[in-house]
């Protein structure tokens, strides 16, 4: 059974720093793209962060510049370093896993901005 399983999250001053991880039970998790979503209360969820197997990485307009996806293949992990929180980023944290027609979504972790 496929698990992706995020930590990391927590209640984290304005300004502040954490890093997300995801660690997914993929045989094949080199293959996969990997991605972080967002979901803010009452909002829709949407994608903050992706990497793609060969490295390449995309971010939303709202994060680039302070948010930085990676992976370790080796562990079977992605990570989200997050920099500069704003009371904004308030959300729960998604992971999502794509390759071809396989999709898998982690249980969230929540990401409290708050002073």
């Amino acid at each position: 059974q496929v698990q992706l399983v995020e930590s990391g999250g927590g209640l984290v001053q304005p300004g502040g720093s954490l890093r997300l991880s995801c660690a997914a039970s993929l045989r094949d998790f080199r293959f996969y793209t990997m991605n972080w979503y967002l979901q803010a209360p009452g909002k829709e969820r949407e994608m903050v962060a992706s990497i793609s197997a060969g490295g390449m990485t995309e971010y939303s307009h709202s994060v680039k510049g302070r948010f930085t996806i990676s992976r370790d293949n080796a562990k079977n992990t992605v990570y989200l370093q997050m920099n500069g929180l704003q009371s904004d980023d308030t959300a729960v944290y998604y992971c999502y896993a794509i390759y071809g027609p396989d999709r898998y979504w982690g249980q969230g972790t929540q990401v409290t901005v708050s002073s």
